[in-house]
């Protein structure tokens, strides 16, 4: 199963984590990734002026927003399974 964590402190919630979040969520739900991804939500991932970031099995992937975060899915997590 890989881990996907989503920063949503302080910094990455101005940056847009909540759109992010709704983003790979969708994304999650329309692949049927259920029993092949977790995703979770974290707060400070000691990255901030780098944000939003997201923490893929222990590998941050700095500077997603909603312009990108579709890209990133397909790319970091969909194509790997």
């Amino acid at each position: 199963m890989k881990n996907v964590s989503i920063c949503v402190g302080s910094s990455c919630h101005l940056k847009g984590a909540a759109e992010v979040v709704d983003i790979f969520k969708n994304l999650h739900k329309k692949l049927g990734l259920d029993n092949k991804v977790e995703l979770s939500a974290s707060f400070c991932q000691g990255n901030c002026t780098n944000g939003v970031n997201v923490v893929i099995d222990g590998k941050i992937i700095p500077d997603v927003g909603p312009e990108n975060a579709e890209k990133i899915f397909r790319e970091k997590i969909s194509e790997c399974l």
